[in-house]
């Protein structure tokens, strides 16, 4: 298996952990990944949740909390690579991707939204930019947008296909219908958008895909088509190295296929989580506020059905029940706890 080269960056293996908040994927799970010789990438969604003075200083709690995880990841991670995943939808945005900087990330991944301002927001820095695309004319606009910004392309280029667990840059309507080829034919036209910026900038921009990458076999297709690496994040949520609640790690092992399902997000876009009570009663009506967060630029809690930071914040504490349990269509074949070594080792062996 090939290495992922992104500049100056050099991870062993071309595997990047998928960003999951909220806490589900901080500096335990990415430090874990990223000592492997992958890369680690910790959500920049509501980090500072179960810091003492969240409910009142919402924004300095988490840019503390952020700051904190990922020197914490970088300082465990022995010389790897550590990237955050940032959400164009979250209030606040520009903040988190100027935190991440001051921090030390090496690549900021993001997506939820189209990254538009992202160079001229980490302008002067040497952090690693990667756009999140799900279609080769969203990756041409970014990308065009990006050039006549900045005079600046991507470094990385992650695509999320509709088995992506988390919010999905597909309409609902698009998921059931979408196959597998009809994503391999997109990612080829995805390569070629980024192959025109490769030519114009004269440098290497590689592309890696995320979404029901599960196996080796997974991987070796991925990499068939021309592209680098593959973005996974299901596969590493049943680890001893990931920072979520064991209730958590024992709904991804205890779900079965049918419990997968594609749900409404506040954020305005479908994603992808477990069935269970919560999903059942937000289908039937709305689930109680307790109170706003103001953790989306755009949301009005008097027309949402639920609050998502909340139903992610008893995801991440292991109120199972009543949370939203974000994951990729695959969920269901994880069947047992294993440790972020054993699954390289299992997706690494010739």
């Amino acid at each position: 298996m090939k290495e992922l080269v992104i500049g100056n960056l050099v991870a062993k293996v071309p595997i990047i952990q998928g960003g999951m908040g909220v806490g589900i994927s901080l500096h335990r799970l990415a430090s874990a990944v990223a000592r492997e010789g992958g890369i680690g990438v910790i959500s920049a969604a509501q980090p500072g949740f179960r810091e003492p003075d969240f409910a009142t200083n919402v924004r300095e709690a988490n840019m503390r909390a952020l700051t904190g995880e990922i020197k914490l990841a970088k300082e465990q991670a022995k010389g790897g690579i550590i990237g955050v995943n940032i959400m164009v939808a979250m209030k606040g945005y520009e903040d988190f991707v100027r935190c991440s900087i001051d921090a030390g990330a090496d690549i900021i991944i993001s997506g939820a939204g189209l990254p538009m301002d992202l160079p001229k927001i980490a302008a002067g820095s040497d952090v690693k930019l990667a756009p999140i695309v799900s279609s080769a004319k969203a990756a041409k606009v970014i990308l065009s947008r990006w050039a006549k910004q900045t005079d600046r392309t991507a470094d990385l280029v992650v695509i999320e296909g509709p088995k992506a667990g988390g919010h999905l840059g597909f309409k609902a309507d698009e998921i059931a219908g979408y196959t597998d080829e009809m994503m391999d034919e997109e990612i080829k036209k995805i390569i070629s958008v980024v192959h025109e910026f490769e030519e114009r900038y004269n440098k290497k921009i590689p592309v890696v895909f995320g979404g029901g990458v599960y196996t080796r076999a997974d991987i070796d297709h991925c990499l068939s088509l021309g592209l680098d690496g593959v973005q996974m994040a299901t596969r590493f949520v049943a680890t001893e190295e990931c920072d979520a609640d064991i209730n958590f790690k024992l709904a991804y092992i205890n779900a079965k296929k049918e419990d997968i399902q594609i749900v409404k997000s506040p954020v305005g876009m479908p994603g992808r989580a477990i069935r269970n009570n919560f999903i059942r009663r937000t289908e039937n009506g709305k689930d109680p506020i307790e109170r706003c967060y103001g953790c989306l630029a755009r949301c009005n809690p008097a027309e949402i059905p639920y609050c998502i930071s909340q139903a992610l914040f008893k995801a991440a504490n292991g109120d199972t029940d009543n949370a939203l349990l974000f994951c990729g269509e695959n969920a269901y074949r994880v069947n047992k706890m294993s440790t972020v070594k054993e699954i390289f080792d299992e997706l690494t062996k010739e």
